[in-house]
């Protein structure tokens, strides 16, 4: 700014602004910044004081009077020849800055002795002819004023400028190469993927160390079959490292934006889709063998919901609709045990291995080697739940046992559901129990393998029958009595609330002792 100009704006001069919605009134400037070329205005309005930041161009546009004018130079002679009748009138006019033409225009001239009326500039038009003169057009003169923009200003811009860039980012999709676009949820699948790109993956391996726990809580994820790969569904479930589980929740904003919510769990084992039924057992019930032989009670359930893969890790897999292979189950993998560990460290014990097999449906339990005989639990003087009837078939190896185990799962009930066409409607109860090889033979242990039935949703049974309705609502009654003795597992010197189901009655000996021990495997898909 020329000092020229700045010398005529002084702290305390009233001059008129303008303000951002039009109006016009007066201000004091209160302060004066040559090199950023702003003044800073002051006025009174509704009882309060308030304050503004202008540039000079500003402000002297709206006040032409405060604009500091070089002194007049001498008039150079102009050659004036009388307009000839004859011709049409030959005016021409100098090229004259914009600025001074402006103010020309807009304010009075302080020049003495010059005429600036538009009156005398037209009868000097008149008159004369005025040669032509040539001026130096001042490049910076015509440039059009670009204001300075105050920092909330820009703030603001940039703020407007992101926003843009983030709308326009949306309504562009971007996918990663492996997600199909034509998938219904492929916007999902796509930030499922992105969000598994960034994880280091470090699963569970057979070579790991076997941790000791009184009670072991696992979780093993199923893949998608066939039904659910045909029905397009998303697999929401990441198994990353040996404990951890990540459940990926796909939400949806108020303006409709999708986004993920990414839960994490954490388990004392985790095993992935690839880990089979052998490394499953490793961890899960192969600690729990030992125990039996040192007179413990051991147990190891399965849990979770219709269809999650229960009977499959416990009893092995199916190999056509009804038809199970025993062989690779956790029944048939801890008989094996069992007799290794007989004919080897604990041969001198002179024990005997005997198996008992029995389900307990809506309540009612029943002997799966007896040709499903209905039996009674009753507690005896000293206490202790007893099965009454039962039958204990001895067994001298493995073999014998996947044969009982294979007539018992045949006769076990079973039934078609909405989420599954092979569920398991009752819980099935797989016993290996030692006794001692004397006159009474009394227990030396018992190790209770348990396919619990699978827990059922409202929204799953909303088309099944009344009898189907019945057997869901008594399993998760049975369920939820299992959870709370679990629950008092963990605190230890709680009162066990064993007797609130059939289940839970049976499986006393196994909550009650410091020599009992517990493994639950949550199956999830």
């Amino acid at each position: 700014m020329p000092i020229a100009i700045s010398t005529q704006l002084a702290v305390g001069i009233s001059v008129d602004i303008q303000r951002s919605d039009g109006r016009v009134h007066s201000a004091v400037i209160s302060g004066v910044n040559e090199q950023s070329s702003s003044v800073t205005v002051e006025w009174f309005e509704h009882n309060e004081t308030k304050g503004k930041e202008l540039d000079i161009d500003a402000i002297l546009r709206l006040n032409p009077h405060l604009q500091a004018v070089e002194p007049a130079k001498e008039k150079e002679p102009v050659s004036r020849v009388k307009r000839p009748k004859s011709t049409a009138e030959a005016v021409t006019v100098a090229q004259t800055p914009v600025s001074r033409i402006s103010s020309g225009i807009n304010r009075k001239s302080y020049i003495p002795g010059r005429p600036t009326s538009s009156h005398n500039i037209r009868k000097d038009a008149d008159d004369c002819v005025t040669a032509p003169v040539t001026v130096k057009k001042d490049p910076a003169a015509g440039r059009k004023a670009n204001p300075r923009k105050s920092n909330v200003v820009k703030e603001i811009e940039k703020i407007q400028e992101q926003r843009e860039q983030r709308r326009a980012a949306a309504s562009k999709p971007q996918s990663h190469a492996g997600v199909d676009k034509s998938h219904p949820h492929w916007q999902f699948l796509d930030m499922i993927e992105e969000y598994r790109e960034q994880l280091e993956f470090s699963p569970l391996r057979l070579d790991d160390v076997i941790e000791d726990h009184q009670i072991c809580v696992c979780v093993r994820k199923r893949p998608l079959n066939k039904k659910e790969l045909n029905r397009r569904d998303v697999d929401v479930a990441t198994i990353p490292t040996r404990h951890d589980v990540i459940i990926h929740e796909p939400k949806q904003k108020v303006d409709l934006t999708k986004y993920l919510e990414n839960q994490k769990f954490r388990f004392d084992y985790a095993f992935d889709e690839n880990a089979d039924n052998q490394m499953v057992y490793r961890y899960t019930a192969q600690p729990l063998v030992q125990c039996i032989f040192q007179g413990g009670m051991a147990t190891c359930f399965a849990y979770g919901q219709t269809g999650s893969g229960k009977t499959h890790t416990m009893g092995g897999e199916f190999v056509s609709k009804g038809q199970q292979n025993c062989e690779k189950g956790i029944y048939a993998l801890a008989a094996r045990d069992v007799f290794k560990l007989m004919q080897s460290k604990y041969r001198s014990e002179n024990l005997l291995v005997s198996v008992s097999f029995f389900e307990i449906y809506s309540g009612k339990v029943f002997d799966l080697l007896n040709n499903k005989l209905k039996l009674r639990i009753l507690e005896d003087g000293k206490g202790q739940v007893q099965v009454v009837g039962l039958k204990e078939e001895s067994v001298a190896n493995s073999e014998q046992v996947l044969k009982l185990l294979s007539s018992g799962t045949q006769v076990r009930t079973s039934g078609q559901t909405s989420a599954n066409q092979h569920s398991s409607r009752s819980h099935a109860i797989f016993q290996l129990i030692l006794r001692k090889n004397v006159r009474n033979r009394p227990l030396h242990g018992k190790f209770s393998l348990i396919d619990l039935a699978g827990n059922e949703r409202g929204a799953d049974t909303s088309s099944a029958d009344r009898q189907t309705r019945m057997e869901g609502a008594e399993i998760n009654k049975s369920l939820l009595a299992l959870k709370e003795c679990i629950r008092a597992l963990g605190r230890k010197g709680a009162h066990l609330p064993f007797r609130a189901s059939k289940l839970t009655l049976v499986l006393r000996d196994s909550f009650i002792g410091d020599n009992a021990r517990t493994c639950m495997v949550s199956a999830v898909h």
